[in-house]
């Protein structure tokens, strides 16, 4: 029997209830508020689903702890396997270690430091390895037949998905009427498991994956009728960064869910940004996605009430400070602009106040007198600046070019 149909006769409803009944004492129902800003954007009501908020910091502790549940005595005596880029890594860590079950976890050398950090302190030893999640995978597999450990798949496991899809249970349980359900994908574990859950409750409801564009990989394996595997790439969403689809999670793929779409990073970033300022929620870039996708109209949520599940809130600092600064550029607040000036006293000063008289903050600056084609007597400045928005961004450039300045936008 193949993988995929085998996963479907296994991933039911009431497995899905079982799992629910299973984890139920160790895992938190996270909220499901309706978001008033999203709600006002798209002209129907939206709802977040925050699992950002769960005690590892995502979903993925949902599969994790049913799959432990499930497991032998024998298999927990023998230790516990995994590779993740981040979440199920802390997912089965946590745990394992409340279950008294040794495990070891195979991470990619470029995972977030507050993953790695998370999943030590959790008490799982911890082997970087690999530039991407397919290579901490293929070493951890590897590892695997040589010890005899017990592998812990992230996605693409049974009772995983199973685990995955009690997300679902609850989203029905806080959404009266709920109508269509936005998904973050990368191998497909959740939005498998929750797809089955919804459309075996209510044929009606939508079900919408996203995925980042840069590895759109169930995109390409629902198209193709099989797994593909995309080229490795780095990402905002790395918690969603999986160059190859499931065997199991794709055929429950392609028979419960209704539509996949791609968010690109910009429209990533925006969405984090809008989250901690409107939503005063911190998602990562893979826990993003679903929002950015409305946001950027990627899908319709008009006259739908709409659920958005934000799956994590695991994020680095350093690039969480990167993002919010791309999100600003996205979103129009931070513009630079490349303006030549006459090199003579107070010509700076004369540029600045037409900057300032638009309420325009200069935040950075940088003088070229020998690049960019700058003619003897003049030089190029660039500058940073924070604007309200892009029309007050248009409004600033128009009062530049009205004034005679020679200037171009740098994007």
């Amino acid at each position: 029997m193949i993988a995929g149909v085998d996963a479907a006769q296994k991933v039911t409803l009431e497995a899905i209830e079982g799992a629910l009944a299973r984890i139920r004492d160790a895992i938190c129902v996270s909220p499901c508020a309706q978001s008033s800003a999203l709600s006002a954007l798209t002209g129907s009501p939206v709802f977040l689903k925050l699992e950002n908020l769960q005690r590892t910091g995502a979903f993925k502790e949902r599969g994790a702890l049913n799959k432990l549940l499930l497991l032998t005595p024998e298999e927990r005596k023998r230790g516990l396997i995994t590779a993740s880029a981040g979440n199920h890594a802390q997912g089965v860590a946590y745990h394992a270690g409340r279950l008294g079950i040794r495990a070891e976890i195979w991470m990619p050398l470029t995972t977030p430091l507050v993953k790695v950090s998370a999943t030590r302190q959790y008490g799982a030893e911890v082997v970087l390895h690999g530039t991407n999640f397919d290579e901490a995978y293929e070493g951890a597999q590897e590892h695997c037949r040589e010890t005899g450990l017990t592998f812990v798949h992230p996605f693409d496991d049974e009772s995983v998905i199973a685990g995955q899809g009690t997300l679902a249970l609850e989203v029905l349980q806080q959404v009266p009427n709920l109508e269509a359900v936005i998904v973050p994908v990368g191998g497909g574990g959740l939005i498998s498991g929750m797809a089955v859950a919804l459309k075996e409750t209510n044929r009606n409801i939508r079900v919408i994956g996203v995925q980042t564009s840069l590895l759109p990989s169930m995109v390409a394996a629902v198209r193709e009728g099989h797994p593909v595997k995309v080229p490795g790439v780095t990402t905002l969403a790395d918690g969603i960064a999986v160059r190859v689809a499931g065997e199991k999670t794709l055929p429950l793929v392609r028979k419960y869910v209704d539509d996949l779409v791609v968010v690109d990073e910009e429209e990533i970033a925006n969405a984090v940004l809008f989250l901690l300022e409107r939503e005063k929620t911190l998602a990562e870039g893979a826990g993003a996605c679903g929002v950015a996708a409305l946001l950027h109209r990627k899908v319709s949520a008009i006259g739908k009430t709409t659920a958005v599940i934000v799956s994590g809130g695991n994020m680095d600092v350093n690039l969480l400070a990167r993002i919010i600064e791309r999100g600003l550029v996205k979103g129009g607040r931070l513009v630079r602009l490349r303006i030549v000036l006459p090199d003579h006293p107070g010509a700076l000063h004369q540029l600045t106040n037409v900057i300032a008289t638009h309420r325009v903050n200069i935040v950075e600056t940088s003088y070229h007198r020998a690049f960019y084609g700058a003619s003897l007597g003049h030089t190029v400045i660039d500058l940073t600046m924070e604007t309200r928005g892009p029309e007050h961004s248009d409004e600033l450039i128009e009062a530049l070019r009205q004034a005679g300045y020679n200037h171009e936008r740098i994007v």
